[in-house]
């Protein structure tokens, strides 16, 4: 018996330890300028960095099942799938980014970043409790993202 409970928790370990690796957190620098590189406009990385750091603490691989309604959240902004993209399992969505929800999860964040966009076009920041909660005064700066970049370009 003893035996067997040394097993199971040295495979639980390994389990909780796999899934820490396949997780990545993206530096905030890499976020700012991917998010400008896709078309974010520059007043708005700010918000956009605290947002993901309240959401998912900057890690892609992020999802919350807690949600009261049944619903998920998924990825660095928690899109969830009741309205914004389709989950795996066939639950009802509007999937209005029109996008399976495992692509959210993706070290690929260019479909996190498409969908995030049009949620900010639909209904702004506050489509977030995280922004809402945790962004409405002092954001992160991201001018130091940038200087390196401009330094080098002549």
């Amino acid at each position: 018996m003893k035996l067997l409970r040394l097993r199971l928790l040295r495979l639980l370990c390994l389990l909780c330890l796999s899934s820490l690796i396949s997780a990545r957190q993206v530096g905030k620098c890499s976020l700012a300028r991917q998010l400008y590189r896709y078309g974010v406009p520059y007043s708005e990385l700010p918000d956009w960095l605290c947002l993901v750091e309240g959401e998912s603490s900057f890690n892609t691989k992020a999802i919350n099942p807690s949600n009261v309604d049944g619903s998920v959240d998924w990825g660095l902004f928690q899109i969830n799938d009741r309205y914004w993209c389709k989950p795996a399992d066939g639950r009802p969505s509007a999937d209005l980014c029109r996008l399976p929800c495992r692509l959210l999860l993706s070290d690929d964040i260019r479909y996190s970043i498409a969908c995030a966009k049009y949620i900010r076009r639909q209904q702004g920041f506050s489509a977030w409790v995280a922004w809402n909660n945790r962004c409405q005064g002092t954001k992160p700066h991201v001018r130091h993202c940038f200087r390196r970049r401009y330094r080098n370009s002549g």
